[in-house]
């Protein structure tokens, strides 16, 4: 189940090429899978569900946006032409599907557990 689709990406982002839209369209498929992994998915609750797709969205954007520049895995870059130069460093230069802190937080998901467990030995009991 996809929870975005390619008009989505393009109201929150910029219209898409017919080879862009094919490989947005693949994108919010591993995103949607990504996240019915993490998420407890409840079909009726319209909230989550605008949650989900804004995340989805994000998550391609920030995938696609790293290959704008054909400099995949590029941590940074400058040009110089004669005196002037310019200096960049991508942000996510691999173009890693990824969910964000804020995401994280904003879907429910839970990114520690801190516990401790008593192992019993066999013959053990509790008295």
């Amino acid at each position: 189940m996809a929870f975005a689709d390619v008009s989505d990406i393009e109201s929150r982002w910029r219209e898409l090429s017919t080879d862009e839209e094919a490989r947005a369209t693949t994108l919010i498929d591993d995103a949607s899978a990504m996240l019915s992994a993490l998420v407890a998915v409840d079909e009726t609750d319209e909230e989550q569900a605008e949650l989900l797709e804004m995340v989805c969205c994000n998550m391609v954007i920030r995938a696609m946006s790293a290959s704008e520049y054909d400099a995949f895995g590029a941590s940074q870059m400058t040009m110089t032409a004669g005196p002037y130069s310019q200096q960049w460093t991508y942000t996510n230069p691999s173009g890693d599907m990824f969910i964000t802190k804020m995401e994280k937080r904003l879907l429910g998901i839970s990114t520690s557990y801190i516990g401790t467990i008593r192992p019993m030995m066999a013959g053990e009991h509790d008295d």
